[in-house]
């Protein structure tokens, strides 16, 4: 029952983190890509009202029949694109018209299917364009209309009519003017993968027409805007009023949701150093996909409350003084065995030591507390990392990373102030001017006045004083002075001897001389800055029960992440029970089950021939396996039905076979097939 009853908490947990995420992440994007959407209404709503007004201006564009066009470059992440375009249409439907068509390469390999996929989207009616081969017309209502740029034209002026004879009270209220001839957006979701000759007739055809119908291309494209010169002639791209306008970059994204999702104590679930390495490389070296990464986010959280028993504490503090309360005596064992909680144990002294291993109560009461502790190191890990980050991303070489989610990576591989990296980063911020100094510390102390940690006070106070400070340094002006007043001096003395004398003495002054306080307050602050990071940014790892919030399974991630094609067909057709759990399958490991289906039995077989595969020995073999079950009492009179059915299912496992790419028909000998795999997997 406890059992039962951890497995329906841990999955709503599961489920209400998820939700929360999912939620936050909706928001986040919504946020990115608000400026664009602006930029991209404000673009339709001047082309809209320019048809509108028929300002000269307007007048002109139609004497030379040009379409306004938005060339949206949106990256080579193609995965993340449809939710953009999910998103931009339902902006667009919101504030500019109710007639968009989202257009796909796939379903438009000729000008009459792109016509067809067109009004049925216009229309709201349904196309199937493969029974629509032969015919140039839609279905809607009872009517049949043909699929043409006239018929487009008669639709649009029927629908824009009927909305003007509606009473002022069923119009929209917000920009009616716009709404009396609202434009006609057509999207080209992936512009690459159109055929030239599409495009061009499509452009052609509805240049002739744009007095008639107000339409607004929109190109969706992942390369570069010279693809629409590339892909159109001087002609044809002349016809377009073509605007730029560029989406945020992915890793500009990814930056954002990372700093969202996991640089914050909102959400109590972290992914360990090794997992997010893993969800990055994918990212940065696979598909650019940010859709990608917030799927193997959920599919982390998904494998950490269903393979750890105690993620029933990965919660909001709140909830988690409640559920320590209630843990079973299972779930004590459970906390007892985790490796943090045994190097705690083994700090403490001996009868402590007893107390928690044998006590409950005593187990229950140090677990809330350490909880909260891992609760207030989440708090203080993220102000401190955000300030390291402020001193390491103005530096020239980046030696830690520009982006925070690489000094994030390094703070949890190990400890970051033992590497090379941050020596030199420590070496680099002790060369830092005034100027760069000032501006950093001011951003750091909003970070820790924002911040939700309780401890940081008495650091802003230092902070503070530091700016104090350097307000009232005036050495470097001095300083300033001091040079212009020598070089002056050299100028002067043209005189070989007592040049090399005047260098010499600055020389000598330069080695003996102290340090001014400038450089005594610039080493000061970057030593104390020195002191936050040794404090605060300890790798999780080291905290006790971070196995309850953290997830550290890169190798089962990977097993899902990243593809094995090859394996996964190996071991289903090799060992179908590990797939199909069915007990009959159940086998030895060399021997071959005549349960199996008729294709791991004819792959069995294969395995065990060499490069060519003598058929008729291979169908004898087949056959010998299958008919083990008939036993040797078989119907004599029924044996040639038999001998005709197993031939039968011979050759469709064999082609299956030849489908998958196992094997080939030999130009060699006419009754042999060759081999296409070797070695195991």
């Amino acid at each position: 029952n406890n059992d039962s009853e951890d497995s329906e908490l841990r999955f709503v947990t599961c489920q209400s983190l998820w939700n929360q995420i999912k939620s936050e992440t909706e928001h986040i994007q919504e946020d990115l890509n608000k400026q664009l959407f602006d930029n991209l209404v404000s673009f339709l709503r001047q082309s809209h009202s320019k048809f509108q007004e028929k300002t000269t201006e307007w007048t002109c564009r139609m004497k030379s029949r040009e379409i306004p066009t938005a060339a949206l470059v949106l990256g080579v992440n193609v995965t993340d694109h449809d939710l953009t375009f999910r998103s931009l249409s339902e902006v667009l439907q919101n504030n500019i018209t109710p007639y968009i068509a989202l257009l796909e390469a796939k379903d438009c390999p000729g000008i009459k299917n792109l016509m067809q996929k067109l009004m049925g989207q216009l229309m709201n009616c349904y196309i199937d364009v493969d029974s629509l081969e032969d015919e140039d017309y839609v279905q809607v209502s009872q009517n049949r209309i043909r699929c043409s740029m006239t018929s487009l034209i008669d639709w649009y002026e029927s629908v824009t009519k009927k909305t003007d004879s509606e009473t002022p009270s069923k119009k929209r209220t917000s920009s009616s003017r716009h709404w009396q001839s609202p434009p006609v957006v057509v999207i080209f979701k992936d512009m690459e993968s159109f055929t030239t000759k599409v495009l061009q007739d499509f452009i052609v055809i509805s240049s002739q027409h744009i007095r008639e119908l107000p339409l607004v291309l929109i190109f969706g494209i992942a390369t570069s805007p010279m693809i629409i010169h590339n892909l159109l002639p001087h002609s044809v791209s002349s016809l377009l009023c073509i605007e730029l306008f560029q989406s945020l970059s992915c890793k500009e994204h990814l930056s954002t949701i990372i700093d969202k999702l996991l640089l914050t104590s909102q959400f109590p679930f972290k992914l360990g150093e090794k997992v997010l390495q893993v969800l990055i490389n994918i990212f940065l070296y696979h598909d650019f996909s940010v859709q990608n990464f917030i799927k193997g986010f959920q599919l982390c959280i998904v494998e950490h409350f269903y393979s750890q028993p105690l993620s029933v504490l990965c919660c909001q503090l709140v909830d988690t003084k409640k559920r320590v309360n209630y843990l079973s005596h299972d779930q004590c064992e459970n906390i007892r065995r985790l490796p943090s909680f045994r190097r705690y144990v083994e700090g403490q002294v001996s009868e402590k030591q007893i107390a928690l291993l044998t006590a409950d109560s005593c187990l229950k009461e140090v677990t809330l507390k350490l909880l909260e502790d891992l609760h207030v190191y989440h708090e203080n890990y993220v102000s401190v990392l955000r300030c390291l980050h402020v001193f390491t991303s103005s530096l020239p070489k980046y030696p830690l990373g520009k982006q925070i989610r690489e000094l994030h990576c390094a703070c949890l591989e190990n400890q970051v102030w033992e590497t090379e990296e941050y020596e030199s980063s420590l070496q680099l911020a002790r060369m830092l001017n005034k100027s760069d100094l000032v501006t950093m510390l001011q951003q750091c102390v909003e970070i820790f006045v924002s911040s939700s940690g309780k401890e940081f006070d008495k650091t802003v106070e230092k902070l503070k004083d530091f700016l104090t400070q350097f307000q009232k340094l005036e050495e470097a002006f001095q300083e300033r002075d001091v040079s212009v007043s020598s070089q002056k001096e050299l100028q002067k003395k043209t005189d070989l001897y007592h040049l090399q004398k005047t260098l010499l003495e600055l020389k000598e002054s330069r080695r003996s001389k102290k340090l001014t306080k400038f450089e005594m307050l610039r080493f000061e602050v970057v030593d104390y800055i020195d002191s936050l990071v040794r404090n605060y940014l300890v790798p999780a790892d080291h905290k006790t029960l971070h196995e309850i919030v953290y997830f550290n399974t890169a190798s089962v991630l990977r097993e899902h992440l990243n593809a094995a094609p090859r394996i996964a067909l190996h071991t289903a057709l090799n060992n179908p029970y590990c797939y199909l759990k069915n007990q009959a399958l159940k086998s030895d490991g060399g021997s071959i089950s005549n349960k199996a289906p008729d294709i791991c039995i004819v792959y069995k077989l294969h395995l065990e021939c060499g490069r060519l595969i003598n058929l008729v020995d291979w169908l004898e073999a087949f056959s010998t396996v299958v008919m083990a079950a008939e036993g040797p009492n078989a119907d004599a009179a029924s044996s040639d039905q038999v001998d005709d059915i197993i031939h039968a299912r011979f050759i469709r496992a064999v082609s299956e076979l030849e489908l998958l790419g196992f094997i080939k028909p030999s130009k060699q000998k006419t009754d042999h097939v060759a081999r296409l795999t070797w070695g195991g997997c």
